[in-house]
């Protein structure tokens, strides 16, 4: 029986195409891009040294949380889950607090971040006053910073946004290497006849994109270099508990969250 194709399918299929599109675009405009902080996250592994990372804003904290004590994920990154910007404490809140200038700054001090140390900072549209404070800060101390975000959403911002830091600056201009997610201003990506909003983000998507790209060029380099990476494997897969376990002591103190 064939069934009859209904208009919500196929906007669910341009959806699906917009994000495919999205991703095939990062995967290969950003490769440049993804090798360069690759290259810094393998040689902080190799050190020994962790891969900090912090998402201020209420879904790029969960950007953060795909980083972090996830199966087939490194074991050096150190998730930055600061309570304040969680959606989970309030969405209004945590729009509030991702506004208020001064609050990234004290989040970076707290994690006594130093010279040498490196920071992924993920927020798609890369303008919000914790995120810049957070960059600014780090970039005080000597911090190396990985950034991920939308170029074509912080340029087409405006600048009186009540979003944006007082200095109006983006997180692309102000890191080491900026990884471009090519999310539209607005994130919601599709029209609906009929509807007067846009539905349907794309951010989630391209964070996850951009993040496990990152991880994957990242191991390779380190596999090349004659470096076996500690990797999570699922605690619900077959001897994931054993595998995980023989790394834990490493991590135990120095990853704050674990």
């Amino acid at each position: 029986m064939i069934e009859e194709v209904t208009p919500a399918d196929e906007f669910c299929d341009s959806y699906l195409e917009t994000v495919i599109d999205h991703i095939r675009r990062i995967q290969k405009e950003e490769r440049s891009n993804l090798d360069s902080a690759a290259r810094l996250m393998a040689k902080q592994i190799a050190e020994d040294r962790l891969v900090h990372v912090f998402g201020p804003g209420g879904h790029s904290n969960l950007a953060t949380q795909e980083l972090f004590f996830r199966a087939g994920g490194l074991m050096h990154m150190n998730a930055i889950l600061d309570e304040g910007t969680l959606l989970s404490n309030g969405a209004l809140r945590s729009m509030a607090i991702e506004r208020t200038p001064g609050y990234g700054k004290i989040v970076i001090e707290n994690q006594c971040l130093e010279e040498g140390d490196l920071l992924i900072l993920v927020n798609a549209y890369g303008i919000n006053s914790a995120l810049i404070d957070a960059a600014l800060t780090a970039r005080e101390k000597g911090v190396t910073l990985i950034g991920i975000s939308s170029r074509d959403h912080a340029q087409n911002t405006k600048m009186d946004h009540p979003a944006r830091h007082p200095t109006k600056q983006n997180l692309h201009d102000l890191v080491d290497v900026a990884i471009d997610t090519k999310v539209p201003i607005g994130d919601a990506v599709l029209s609906i006849p009929g509807v007067v909003e846009y539905t349907s983000a794309i951010s989630t998507f391209t964070n996850a994109t951009a993040l496990n790209t990152l991880v994957i060029r990242t191991i390779v380099q380190l596999r090349d270099m004659g470096v076996q990476p500690p990797i999570w494997r699922s605690g619900n897969a077959p001897g994931g508990d054993e595998a995980n376990g023989q790394f834990l002591d490493r991590f135990r103190g120095r990853v704050h969250a674990l």
